[in-house]
């Protein structure tokens, strides 16, 4: 038996377009974490064979660290990793899997036609092939292949579409995966879960995506696990993703919407992200208008200076804010159309406006460090995986260079010296 962790469709550096800019970046530096996650997951389970289904990164020009980072995580894996490319991340000669440096425990299929890695150690064999293009309307790889009797556990690894009909992704029949001969067929590109099927007496399944990406993806995300053996496939879902994304509709009729969410959301929503959906009428619609009449004539305004300052080579900014007041009244408007909770809204922000223009301040201080730090680890990632190891390789070539040219420059003196012996002495060798 081996033990096995399937998973696929990472999708690394995705936009993330239902989210705002900011909440997009933060996204894509928590799924640059999954394989991390994933491999010290896999360990604490004591899992032989990490099944990459593809689409690891949602292009073939992800960021500059992003491929790093995952060669990092994979090399950390106590077994041995098998990556199948997909169709957002084909093997190309200029893709992210050729300009990476891979460890030893990482195999990567480089062709569009069956391939087989094997590993003794685990009595086991791994077949599957790779997009080379980001289609492949055509299934080469699995008609005609059938696993040979030798005693191995064999497991396929694809990126495809099971389907009956056409399908730009490599379309997979099942007769085929039946006549295939697999005790296990791991495939990616589907992002639900299908759970262990079978065609045949082969079983097969889709992983599902790793996190979900957007409100198309709700739910729980994650990967299989489980041991396959000679004719036999257990494998569970593992919910993994760090953030759910969710839709909630809440009835707001007859009653405040406020209570009408509390009572709706579950209590552990702080990690996931929700889309609201209000349906109802409420009891009392809030009057919009007679706010904005009471709000409209202000008593007091405030003046706002924005400096910088430099803090390591980064210029940030200063907020100095002054009050002008021409009385000390704060609230502008009468008792008569608005409520208590106005007059403590306005005075509660009075008491942490300036806290907020801090808060405002750091924030944005925080964020151009963090992207001038982000440009130095651009820096010192293209130095230490592609500006080094060019000079090494050329520090190798000219020191071979020179080595050959010293050895044939030792070859003339002696055979200039074998001449001047000949003409002095008049003797031959």
């Amino acid at each position: 038996m081996v033990r096995v962790v399937h998973a696929g469709d990472f999708h690394l550096d995705s936009a993330f377009g239902a989210l705002t800019p900011e909440q997009a970046r933060q996204r894509r530096m928590e799924s640059r974490r999954t394989p991390e996650r994933l491999v010290e997951w896999a360990n604490d389970h004591g899992a032989d064979l990490l099944l990459l289904s593809g689409d690891l990164f949602d292009s073939d020009s992800p960021y500059g660290d992003t491929a790093p980072l995952l060669a990092q995580a994979l090399g950390c894996f106590r077994g041995q990793a098998v990556i199948a490319p997909g169709n957002h991340d084909p093997l190309t000669q200029d893709g992210p899997y050729a300009r990476t440096r891979w460890s030893d425990n990482v195999h990567i299929f480089t062709e569009d036609r069956m391939q087989t890695i094997t590993f003794p150690d685990l009595n086991c064999a791994v077949h599957g092939a790779a997009f080379t293009a980001p289609e492949c309307p055509t299934d080469s790889v699995l008609p005609g292949f059938c696993v040979p009797q030798d005693g191995l556990i064999h497991i396929g690894l694809l990126h495809g579409d099971v389907t009956t009909s056409d399908s730009r992704y490599r379309p997979i029949r099942a007769a085929d995966i039946a006549g295939s001969g697999l005790d296990y067929l791991a495939l990616g590109h589907v992002h639900s879960c299908s759970g262990v099927l079978t065609a045949g007496a082969v079983p097969y399944a889709y992983c599902g995506c790793i996190e979900g990406r957007g409100f198309d993806e709700l739910g729980e995300r994650g990967f299989l696990f489980g041991e396959v053996g000679a004719g036999t496939a257990d494998l569970r879902f593992v919910p993994f993703a760090r953030r759910r994304y969710c839709i909630a509709q809440v009835d707001v009729t007859d009653g405040d919407a406020l209570t009408a969410l509390e009572r709706t959301l579950p209590h552990d929503t702080e990690q996931d992200i929700y889309r609201l959906r209000l349906t109802g009428t409420p009891e009392q619609p809030p009057r919009l208008s007679l706010l904005e009449e009471a709000l409209s004539c202000p008593r007091r305004s405030v003046s706002l200076e924005v400096s910088t300052r430099n803090v390591m080579s980064v210029n940030v900014p200063v907020f100095t804010f002054q009050t002008d007041s021409g009385d000390d009244a704060l609230l502008p408007y009468g008792f008569a159309q608005t409520s208590g909770e106005l007059d403590a809204a306005l005075e509660k922000m009075q008491a942490v406006f300036a806290d907020m223009l801090e808060l405002a301040q750091v924030e944005k201080t925080m964020q151009l460090l963090a992207e001038e730090i982000e440009k130095t680890r651009r820096r010192v990632n293209a130095l230490e995986y592609v500006m080094i190891p060019d000079l090494q390789k050329n520090i190798k070539y000219i020191s071979m260079k020179l080595e050959e040219n010293e050895n044939s420059t030792k070859v003339r003196l002696m055979k200039v010296k074998e001449m001047v012996l000949q003409d002095a002495h008049h003797y031959q060798y």
